[in-house]
């Protein structure tokens, strides 16, 4: 008999449900992570985030809800989702090349003692790693937020925060929930 639509929402859940437990442990370098971006941010320093696709929606997410708020009502905080101006990215993937759409934004608008979160469930984005490496370059810190294995990506960063899955979706599942909470760390910490 074909599986009903009810049964496939419940196993969906369930497995998102297994996935965020598997997870835990992603807790410390999220918070890692968080005071990272805390301690920038208290400089004067900035987030810029960037991903393809599904991350890349993330980035933008992430970066609204630090501009914007999170939880509390409090001050903006810079952040910069890599991956919205299409002119920026359609200009430099037809003058560079794609690989060079998020470094050669990180080399305009990054300073010594910021933050690029770089986001992939592959651990492949060739692009993502080409921005780790304008940031390091430039004296940033790099936080990677992958799935899978964490791939070259992970292995990139100063800062791998993994989530064990091969299912992008449930990855990026899980990602959203880690980003919820590196957010409400980072509200925690400034306006506590």
């Amino acid at each position: 008999m074909a599986q009903s639509h009810a049964d496939l929402v419940a196993e969906t859940l369930a497995e998102a449900a297994r996935l965020h437990s598997a997870s835990v442990t992603a807790a410390g370098p999220s918070a890692e992570a968080a005071a990272a971006m805390t301690a920038s941010l208290e400089r004067g320093g900035r987030i810029l985030v960037c991903g393809n696709g599904g991350s890349a929606s993330d980035a933008q997410h992430f970066a609204a809800e630090l501009v914007g708020r999170f939880e509390r009502e409090r001050a903006a905080l810079a952040a910069i989702a890599l991956t919205t101006d299409t002119s920026i990215l359609t200009a430099l993937a037809n003058d560079y090349d794609f690989t060079r759409v998020f470094a050669r934004q990180v080399e305009a608008l990054g300073r010594p003692g910021d933050v690029v979160l770089g986001i992939s469930t592959s651990g492949a984005s060739a692009n993502v790693l080409a921005a780790f490496e304008a940031a390091k370059a430039g004296g940033m810190t790099t936080v990677a937020l992958t799935g899978r294995d964490g791939g070259a990506v992970g292995r990139a960063a100063d800062i791998h925060i993994n989530v064990p899955a091969a299912s992008t979706a449930r990855a990026q599942e899980v990602h959203r929930t880690l980003l919820h909470a590196v957010c409400a760390l980072i509200e925690r910490e400034l306006y506590a």
